[in-house]
């Protein structure tokens, strides 16, 4: 995996080195606790945004384990408070959307391209998953987001959260997820969600203690 190429063009003009850690089926809970406390004690941090964000990173990790048929995968982690701004990229060198996607017959002969943005929308799934994942991503783009590149094979599918484009690329064998966020937005998480998951208190349950609920007050 060219892990370095991927830090070049994603994380270039960072000041001081991402959080980089890598994830598999038993450490996966870990490193999401450990990205999400990192960003939990941000204090600009908009607690909206990390609501609604450590519901949809777990998606994202959990999508590399379950559709791509590699044992691990890699998520690199920046946050830039002066520019208000995270950058979160999760890495696999897998099968691909694409064959990922064909395995369910309704998708059997689907492009590389068609792949891209069928997986964006909502309940499209090879049939191992709910097909919530990447369009609660696109959820949380289109309210607090900046950029979200999903890139697989040669194609990449760019998306500002009002509109996409799908292009021609260097290949990536596997899938990669960037996106970036406004870490300053006042969001409802359950309302980016379409109230489909409480991503509010199951992150308060998770990640905030009695003094920090009461501080919020």
């Amino acid at each position: 995996m060219n892990l370095d190429g991927l830090l070049h063009k994603y994380f270039r003009e960072c000041l001081s080195l991402p959080i980089i850690e890598m994830f598999d089926n038993e450490s996966i809970y870990n490193v999401y606790e450990d990205i999400v406390n990192t960003l939990k004690k941000q204090p600009d941090i908009e607690l909206g945004v990390l609501q609604t964000l450590s519901y949809c990173f777990y998606e994202i990790l959990d999508n590399v384990l379950t559709h791509s048929k590699k044992q691990c995968g890699t998520v690199v982690l920046k946050y830039t408070p002066e520019k208000a701004k995270i950058q979160i990229l999760v890495v696999d060198d897998g099968i691909g959307i694409r064959q990922s996607l064909a395995e369910n017959e309704i998708y059997r002969d689907i492009s590389e391209s068609e792949a891209l943005e069928k997986c964006m929308r909502d309940r499209v799934t090879d049939g191992k998953g709910m097909g919530f994942g990447l369009y609660s991503t696109a959820c949380l783009i289109r309210q607090a987001g900046i950029v979200l590149n999903l890139h697989s094979g040669n194609h990449i599918l760019i998306s500002d959260g009002v509109s996409e484009q799908i292009k021609e690329t260097d290949f990536w064998q596997g899938t990669v997820v960037y996106f970036e966020l406004y870490s300053n937005k006042e969001i409802d998480p359950n309302a980016v969600l379409e109230n489909r998951t409480d991503a509010a208190a199951s992150f308060n349950e998770a990640f905030l203690d009695i003094e920090d609920l009461d501080n919020l007050w």
